[in-house]
């Protein structure tokens, strides 16, 4: 006679393979499925839309009174220089204009880094997260862009300024940021880019900007992965529509909030 916990056993292992098996080729076929969806900015039409409900949720969650912690000066440091697209070559600071698309007319307005720095500063001593795991506390100083909105009036139609507790109905839905030399860019919504903590930084760590940190002028903003805080501004343009997005063309959250 068969003794029955053995017998017992092997129809266990049999119906958890046969589970498994069922269960990865499931995993495959949908994958394959996934794939074959119609790509929407650069990943599959399914996914996409997940992403986009995730980019919902944070934007629902996103509030002006909604801060990133904030450390002691002690805990601050270096972040390691990860990616330089849109870094080559050098600039000369001096040399630099930072360049404003008013909204509705596209019409230039240069500013330079004295002119930049001559508006209120703000400092903060903030997490900087990368989407890859890795995070480490930084002390940044600059200008907060919603005053830097205030004085220069460029995200409004009428030429208000961009009050982010009054937002004036005509101010502009998104922006974008992009390097001098086009090769990096990035979408902000306007709740984001009017955040307290979203900063035009120039100085990191009590120090001018270096360039392999974004010399001289740079976005950080806490509430963001560091996929978000480009290097190196060149260009701010207004939209009506979500611009475009280096990371999130590869397949990542266009808003990249966490």
């Amino acid at each position: 006679m068969l003794d029955p916990i053995p017998a017992e056993a092997s129809r266990r292992s049999r119906r958890s393979f046969l589970t498994l098996g069922l269960l990865g080729l499931g995993g495959v076929g949908g994958w394959a499925w996934l794939n074959s969806r119609p790509a929407v900015s650069g990943v599959p039409g399914p996914l996409r839309r997940v992403l986009d409900f995730n980019g919902r949720l944070n934007q629902a969650y996103l509030k002006e009174t909604r801060l990133a912690p904030e450390f002691a000066r002690s805990r601050a440091s270096t972040p390691r220089v990860n990616g330089r697209i849109g870094l080559a070559p050098p600039l000369d600071p001096a040399t630099w204009r930072l360049r404003v698309l008013a909204y509705g007319t596209d019409q230039p307005h240069e500013f330079t880094l004295a002119q930049v720095m001559a508006l209120p500063k703000t400092e903060m001593i903030t997490e900087f997260k990368c989407i890859e795991g890795w995070s480490v506390v930084v002390r940044w100083a600059g200008v907060r862009l919603a005053d830097f909105l205030a004085r220069y009036p460029l995200a409004t139609r009428s030429g208000r300024p961009a009050n982010p507790l009054s937002p004036p109905a005509d101010l502009a839905p998104y922006l974008s940021l992009i390097t001098p030399d086009a090769q990096y860019y990035v979408g902000l919504d306007s709740k984001s880019a009017l955040h307290p903590q979203t900063l035009l930084a120039y100085e990191m760590n009590g120090q001018p900007l270096s360039n392999a940190h974004g010399a001289p002028l740079r976005l950080v903003t806490p509430l963001k992965y560091n996929i978000k805080s480009l290097k190196r501004i060149g260009t701010i343009a207004f939209a009506d529509t979500r611009p475009r997005d280096y990371w999130a063309e590869l397949g990542y959250d266009w808003d990249a909030g966490h």
